[in-house]
């Protein structure tokens, strides 16, 4: 099996990984960032990190949060995480796509 990783780096540093884009996923899904790091079996730390490296490293923030209480706090992508996500997904599928297409290239140059 051939597989490829992919990440979008800002300034040499990593902004978008695949688990960024689960979590930015499952925020747009489920709309809390608490429930988006349960579905993801991730701490709430680690999903808070995260997604504080990531809003920090684009232009403008890709998901706002409100703390919780009485009227319920949230987590929702802005325009510009929807956006990154949808590109990130899209840019996924044409490597998987290339990678299909090459393989077997790749397997009779590497018998």
């Amino acid at each position: 099996m051939v597989r490829a990783s992919l990440w979008i780096e800002r300034g040499g540093v990593a902004a978008l990984t695949e688990a960024g884009a689960d979590l930015l996923e499952q925020i747009q899904a489920k709309g809390s960032l608490s429930e988006a790091a349960r579905s993801l079996r991730f701490s709430y730390r680690r999903a808070w990190m995260l997604l504080d490296a990531m809003n920090k490293r684009w232009d403008a923030p890709l998901v706002l949060t409100a703390v919780g209480g009485k009227k319920g706090g949230g987590a929702k992508l802005t325009e510009l995480g929807s956006r990154v996500l949808r590109s990130f997904r899209d840019l996924q599928i044409h490597i998987e796509a290339a990678i299909d297409h090459e393989i077997d290239g790749f397997r009779r140059a590497t018998r």
